[in-house]
């Protein structure tokens, strides 16, 4: 008996299963925790039904094992209990589906937005461009670009790829997504917490794919505001500097270089 409740308790804490987590990240915007909460209902609804069929299993080794020559009784056609066990298993399934379709919505709705961020992915960097001002944020292999967006606010992520095949990943937001050469993947996030959020790509994409980081940092909406005034300022200034580069040098008169038969 000790042997039959070790076991399973052997194989939970072997799997590295974390309760009441379940080894899924809590989520750090709106869609991603509600796919964690899915997780965990799925993962109770697992634990529930698989703990009821080992009750059973156990009671029937138990409760009818062979102790003799005699055959047990046999028993069929138990119509309510057949139609119990028919139609249960179905709308656990309907259930489940109802769940998901609810939260897949969340996870692919676009909501209108201020916010938008152009992000896209190269050999092996990322390039991360807001419209409506001059800030670009560019970084490759081991410069890990750092993308900002406000906190509490929907932002509106348009995916391009310039190459090959690249996955836009971030652990804490629970989401992942293609960058597909000449396809624009749009999305929606809103990250509830300020911080510092790690992501890569996910895609094999090369010989540099394992350097290939980028961060999120959430920050207060005054925050960001500061941050793009200051990076549209330093960008704008950075272009004006390399005009009046280009329009000193074409204005230098050239070298007078006497001719050589002239008195």
């Amino acid at each position: 008996m000790r042997r039959l409740v070790a076991l399973p308790l052997a194989a939970i804490v072997l799997s590295g299963c974390t309760v009441p987590n379940f080894g899924a990240n809590k989520g750090a915007t709106t869609t991603s925790r509600s796919v964690f909460h899915l997780w965990q209902g799925f993962s109770i609804g697992a634990v529930v039904i698989g703990a009821f069929v080992c009750l059973l299993i156990l009671y029937a080794v138990l409760r009818y094992r062979r102790t003799g020559d005699d055959i047990p009784k046999q028993t069929q056609y138990h119509i309510p209990l057949e139609m119990t066990y028919t139609v249960v298993p179905i709308l656990i399934v309907f259930g489940l589906f109802a769940a998901t379709l609810v939260v897949e919505n969340k996870e692919v709705a676009n909501p209108k937005t201020n916010v938008n961020i152009d992000v896209n992915a190269f050999q092996w960097g990322w390039k991360f461009s807001y419209p409506g001002s001059s800030v670009v944020v560019v970084g490759q292999t081991t410069q890990s670009p750092t993308m900002v967006i406000p906190v509490n606010t929907d932002v509106h992520i348009n995916l391009t790829s310039t190459d090959v095949i690249h996955g836009f990943y971030v652990k804490a937001f629970n989401f992942s997504r293609f960058a597909l050469p000449g396809v624009v993947n749009q999305f929606t996030f809103r990250a509830v917490n300020t911080g510092t959020y790690f992501g890569q790509c996910t895609q094999l994409c090369g010989l540099y794919h394992s350097l290939m980081y980028f961060q999120v940092k959430v920050v207060t909406t005054s925050e960001y505001a500061a941050w793009l005034a200051a990076h549209q300022n330093s960008s704008a200034s950075q272009a004006s500097q390399t005009a009046t580069k280009q329009q000193t040098s074409a204005h230098v008169p050239a070298k007078y270089t006497p001719s050589s038969g002239a008195n």
